[in-house]
């Protein structure tokens, strides 16, 4: 065994995710990039809807159809919540290109602020759509 060898097998090995203390910031580093996808995965829907307006009135029903559905109306819904914690996290980013909000407590408060910023942002564009339709 070469020296470079013995040496690597005494070093200790990375920690993985499940043994960190899980803390705020860490879930908002993480759900801005799960939200990502999801906003990729949303606007190519999006796309589809609307390309199917432009291609065909049977194609268009068909989405339409699904889009009202429960299941259609709750991937609206999560796509709009990763629309607001991904918009709301990329202010906070901004701040942090300027350098503010780098030390821990305002970390941690603006972490929270997102949290609470995007669930309020949903629920009013939701409240405001479900208002709009009953009108």
């Amino acid at each position: 065994m070469t020296e470079k060898s013995s040496q690597t097998a005494s070093r200790p090995v990375s920690p993985h995710m499940q043994i960190y203390k899980w803390e705020v910031t860490m879930l908002v580093s993480f759900l801005h990039r799960v939200t990502g996808v999801a906003l990729a995965a949303g606007t190519i829907l999006l796309v589809g809807w609307l390309w199917s307006a432009a291609y065909s009135p049977a194609c268009f029903d068909g989405i339409h159809k699904f889009l009202i559905s429960d299941l259609g109306q709750g991937l609206l819904l999560a796509w709009t919540a990763s629309f607001y914690f991904h918009f709301c996290n990329g202010i906070r980013h901004l701040f942090w290109d300027v350098g503010l909000g780098f030390d821990i407590a305002t970390s941690k408060h603006t972490a929270w602020l997102v949290w609470f910023a995007s669930a309020f942002f949903t629920v009013c564009t939701w409240a405001a759509v479900q208002g709009a339709i009953s009108l």
